[in-house]
């Protein structure tokens, strides 16, 4: 709590902001925490337009038949898995 000219303001600090967080669902942590990287190195138009295309491209290979989809929880707990030993 801080008073500035006889106003009290209520200040979250880093490790309320913390644990609030983490009261969030996973899919409400993955986009904060999008955001917040975000905030830190902008990404350049170039680089967005360049996602967009990859993203495009696979969406279309994907409809054709010629990308197989895979199971995305499945695929992050092979993940969890192998980079934590």
């Amino acid at each position: 709590m801080r008073s500035l000219s006889g106003y009290t303001f209520f200040v979250m600090d880093a490790a309320i902001i913390e644990s609030e967080a983490l009261k969030l669902s996973e899919a409400e942590r993955a986009v904060l925490a999008d955001r917040l990287l975000a905030s830190l190195s902008p990404v350049s138009g170039n680089l967005k337009a360049a996602w967009i295309r990859e993203s495009d491209s696979r969406m279309e290979a994907f409809r054709k038949g010629t990308l197989e989809a895979v199971d995305g929880p499945a695929t992050l707990r092979t993940l969890r898995e192998r980079f934590s030993k």
